[in-house]
This record gives C-alpha cells, sequence and structure tokens, in this order.
C-alpha cells in the first residue's frame, strides 16, 4: 500500500482516519482540507478501505461522516480473483 508525503491534505485526512477519527466537511476545513470528498477518494484509490456514513444533525442538516474500517470478505475475495487474473493497482487506475 502507498505511503502518503506528510506534507499533504491526503496524509492529514489518512492520519485523522486512520487513528479511528470520523470526519466530517466542517472537521476537515479546521484541518485546512476543501475537498474532502476527492482526499477520501485519493485514499480509497490506495486499496483503503473508507467509509461513507449519512446522518442527520441536531439542526435538521444532512451531514456526511468519513470512517476507516475493515473490508468485507467480498471485497477482499474480490481483489485476490483480480490478483489471480493478472489485474494490478497499475493496470486497473490506466483503463
Amino acid at each position: 500500500m502507498k505511503r502518503f508525503n506528510p506534507k499533504t491534505k491526503t496524509f492529514k485526512v489518512f492520519n485523522a482516519l486512520y487513528n479511528g477519527e470520523a470526519l466530517t466537511s466542517s472537521k476537515a476545513k479546521k484541518m485546512g482540507v476543501g475537498n474532502l470528498g476527492a482526499e477520501v477518494s485519493r485514499i480509497k484509490q490506495n486499496g483503503y478501505a473508507v467509509y461513507t456514513n449519512s446522518r442527520k444533525a441536531g439542526n435538521g442538516v444532512r451531514v456526511t461522516e468519513y470512517v476507516m474500517g475493515k473490508p468485507s470478505r467480498e471485497i477482499v475475495a474480490l481483489g485476490y480473483a483480480a490478483k489471480s487474473k493478472g489485474l494490478t493497482l497499475d493496470t486497473i487506475t490506466s483503463i
């Protein structure tokens, strides 16, 4: 799995998620990250299981929360199947 440059916004987001924090857009803005969805997408593309949860806040506003978790057995099985067919992250991302 790829390591992220500690000077990037992606690293800030990754580090928070890896340490068990649930991130929302407002928390990310306090960290200096403007587009949390884009950073989460980069982390997911590097093979990490980041899940998106929607909830309604106390004031009635819908909030999207991101958390890092453990991939399901199905996802792991798909990864092994893809690997046995000769697919790599490089071949998948170049499609």
